[in-house]
């Protein structure tokens, strides 16, 4: 049994299938999907209630992929390219360290995936079940570079739809501005 891999993959999994809850439905104490749309919109990812759907969406179910080990390498990558985003739209400005909101914990969460896609699921795990682990450097690095893109992606989408001034996006609250 690889039991280190499993403690990573349900802890991580775990965590964000529950940020993701918080995104979508506002359990565990966070905004649900009109204080994600604010987000969404004061970090430029626009149409924003799409944007806050696929992000919560992205979260709960490579988490919970993640937690089963189903597909690791395809939750990973999904899991690489949130963070990415959080790194690019949020955390980055502000420097690696945490106690300045920047993006050191995002950087250990992507360094901790992409190690376990290398290392694979480990036993307890469907992909081995199934027969089906996909692991090693090249697994590894595919699932960082498919989640770094569609970071790019997204994020350059996002910017490219932004409202143009003194249009509202229709899909933010009235009170997001406040």
């Amino acid at each position: 049994m690889s039991v280190g891999r499993l403690i990573v993959r349900v802890v991580i999994g775990s965590l964000f299938v529950g940020h993701g809850a918080q995104k979508l439905f506002g359990w565990f104490g966070g905004s649900g999907l009109d204080g994600t749309d604010r987000v969404m919109a004061a970090t430029q990812m626009y149409p924003v209630r799409p944007n806050s759907i696929a992000a919560g969406l992205t979260e709960a179910g490579c988490g919970a992929l993640l937690v089963a080990g189903i597909a690791t390498p395809a939750a990973a990558a999904g899991l690489i390219g949130v963070m990415t985003t959080a790194i690019r739209t949020v955390h980055g400005k502000n420097g690696p360290w945490n106690s300045n909101s920047g993006w050191e914990y995002n950087a250990v969460i992507i360094a901790a995936l992409t190690a376990l896609v290398d290392s694979g699921p480990g036993s307890p795990s469907f992909d081995a079940a199934r027969g089906r682990v996909r692991s090693g450097p090249g697994w590894a690095l595919g699932a960082l570079i498919a989640g770094m893109a569609a970071s790019t992606l997204a994020t350059q989408l996002g910017r490219r739809n932004a409202p143009r001034s003194g249009e509202a996006d229709e899909a933010v609250p009235s009170d997001a501005a406040a």
